[in-house]
């Protein structure tokens, strides 16, 4: 499609105005078509940047290798750009919006030379869900292109809901290296250095400007770029939830269902548990989404939730048949795989895929790799964040709902970290507001010395959103104690805390975990029927001893120590929230969650 045919007098200006900026060889808007993911694949194949995977062991699959400098989000070099420093607040970088877009402006002149502009008109959510939000990505990488059309709704039929006035966020991205006469990227994506990459959010112009980079988070500017830090702004204007959380179906023996949201820090299990293999016979869950999750009140006063993508940008080392067997199925066939070690019969392999390599590799870094157990020091043949991304309807527990365009109604919220002591298994708060204080102390123990952050020191990371969230943090909190107030207690959803990493003294690990998970779901869904057993503790309910079936080889004494109170550990958990936590966000930080952390401590001293 041509950028004259286009029907929106202001989507035509803007992208005429980005052409005479950044100076492309040509204009190509995408209609999200087959035929056009399969011509950017092949122009992809042929320039040596994807290589072909076996088509009998991973059909329409592709493998990416990136620059080395260029594998994962760069947040010291993401940006909330807001008018006043004030309102990105103290968790966010800051820069002027003018200024950076001084900066930005120069370094997008002439950026595209040498090569094509690619427009991308993307709906993140179900197109036409009156919770669903359009974007407008102008890119140069055609690896953006492909992987957009995986994780986002691409092309006509968004033009058509957008019509001839209607709104769309607009993201500019380049890779940041024009290309001389004669010259190619030479198999790799290519980037600008660290101090030239830029990914910029405009909270009040709602913009995105990224470049630099090609990876994932920087680059497909419909993922955390606006489905959350542009996304969280436009929820606290416009009164909804913009969240950094899977969403699942459980369905009861009875064929009863209830939908749950969850926010984890990274590494805590969140895909893992989006595609949950339940073991308790007669329990089902589904996947709704692995990763966002945008909520909207009903007309009947309850948060109905939408998964904002269609694709899973999953990390691979770690996924095998044990931790994940539904994410395994769903990255069969139709994926592109970023940064994983390859197989000399062209299959993918990476650490913690549950088998040894099989023989001599071609490593992230397209160097030949012999797997070594011996030696310690050898570097991963996968990159730590190799990547996948695989279309959701491939997963094979979709639920049937899950591009309803009205969402799905949301019955209970979980917040969760990592941590081997005093957060119990599981517990439930007492009201809305003591669920907020909930979210807004998650964290997760630093296991080895690492940013700068020494061993066994908590790093907070408040609704797994510090590194998402738009606008300053004391006002987020606030926004979610304002929601409460839009209906009644008993139409929100019930707030839940859970742990799944426990251990005992001697660091073994007191709950299994995975598939186990399911019986803490079980309870869960008692709760929000009404029916589940509960004591009523300092730090909310909890489950009576019997409430939680056992799982083998967890003994009473465990679950005993799975489901206590440790009253002195939460005295220092409450003085380091205290001392350390709360008053990073200063007199923004809503008084109603000081007197919850006053309620507690007084429930303790009891």
């Amino acid at each position: 499609m041509k950028v004259e045919e286009l029907q929106h007098e202001g989507l035509k200006k803007w992208i005429q105005e980005a052409v005479a900026l950044m100076q492309p060889e040509d204009v190509y808007v995408c209609d999200g078509s087959q035929q056009e993911y399969d011509a950017m694949i092949k122009k992809l194949v042929d320039s040596g940047m994807a290589t072909p995977l076996n088509p009998q062991k991973r059909p329409g699959c592709y493998l990416f290798r990136s620059d080395p400098s260029d594998v994962a989000r760069v947040e010291n070099r993401t940006y909330i750009a807001s008018k006043s420093q004030d309102d990105a607040g103290p968790t966010n970088n800051w820069l002027d919006p003018v200024e950076l877009k001084k900066t930005m402006t120069d370094l997008y002149r002439g950026c595209m030379k040498g090569r094509h502009m690619y427009v991308i008109p993307f709906s993140m959510g179900p197109v036409g869900s009156n919770i669903a939000k359009i974007g407008v990505e102008i890119t140069d990488s055609e690896y953006v292109v492909v992987n957009m059309h995986i994780m986002t709704r691409v092309g006509k039929k968004v033009l058509d809901v957008l019509g001839k006035n209607g709104e769309y966020v607009p993201c500019l991205h380049s890779v940041g290296k024009p290309l001389a006469a004669g010259e190619s990227d030479n198999g790799k994506w290519p980037c600008a250095p660290l101090e030239k990459k830029y990914i910029s959010h405009f909270p009040e112009t709602r913009e995105i400007w990224s470049y630099g980079s090609g990876y994932g988070g920087n680059a497909l500017l419909g993922k955390k770029c606006l489905a959350l830090r542009i996304a969280s702004v436009i929820a606290r204007d416009e009164g909804w939830l913009a969240e950094h959380m899977l969403i699942l179906k459980i369905t009861n023996p009875a064929g009863k269902s209830k939908y749950i949201c969850a926010a984890f820090p990274s590494a805590c299990g969140k895909t893992n548990l989006a595609m949950l293999v339940p073991t308790i016979p007669g329990w089902k869950v589904e996947t709704v989404g692995d990763d966002i999750a945008w909520m909207k009140f009903g007309k009947d006063g309850r948060l109905y939730a939408i998964n904002p993508e269609a694709g899973f940008f999953g990390v691979a080392p770690g996924t095998n048949m044990q931790s994940n067997p539904n994410a395994m199925r769903s990255i069969e066939k139709n994926t592109i795989f970023t940064n994983v070690g390859m197989t000399e019969d062209k299959d993918v392999w990476w650490e913690g895929i549950g088998y040894d390599a099989p023989g001599k590799l071609i490593d992230w870094k397209g160097n030949e790799w012999v797997q070594d157990k011996n030696n310690k020091a050898q570097e991963p043949a996968a990159h730590p964040n190799a990547r996948f991304t695989a279309p959701a309807r491939q997963c094979p527990v979709m639920a049937p709902e899950w591009e309803d365009p009205n969402g799905v109604p949301v019955d209970a919220i979980l917040f969760g970290g990592r941590r081997p002591s005093i957060v119990p298994l599981v517990h439930e708060a007492k009201n809305w507001v003591h669920g907020v204080f909930m979210g807004s102390i998650v964290g997760s123990e630093i296991t080895t010395a690492a940013l700068d952050l020494k061993a066994g020191t908590i790093r907070r990371d408040p609704f797994a959103m510090l590194p998402f969230c738009g606008y300053h943090m004391g006002d987020y909190f606030k926004h979610w104690i304002n929601i409460g107030k839009k209906t009644t207690e008993d139409k929100l959803p019930k707030i839940f805390f859970v742990n799944w990493f426990r251990k005992t003294a001697d660091g073994k690990w007191l709950w299994p975990g995975y598939g186990e998970n399911s019986r803490v779901l079980a309870w869960i869904f008692e709760r929000c029927d009404g029916t589940g057993k509960a004591v009523d503790t300092p730090i909310g309910y909890m489950p009576t001893i019997d409430a939680i079936q056992r799982p083998e080889g967890v003994s009473e004494a465990d679950m005993k120590e799975l489901l206590a109170v440790d009253i002195e550990g939460w005295k220092k958990e409450i003085a380091d929230i205290r001392e350390n936590h709360y008053p990073k966000f200063g007199s923004k930080l809503p008084k109603e969650l000081w007197d919850e952390l006053d309620a507690i401590e007084k429930r303790l001293q009891k």
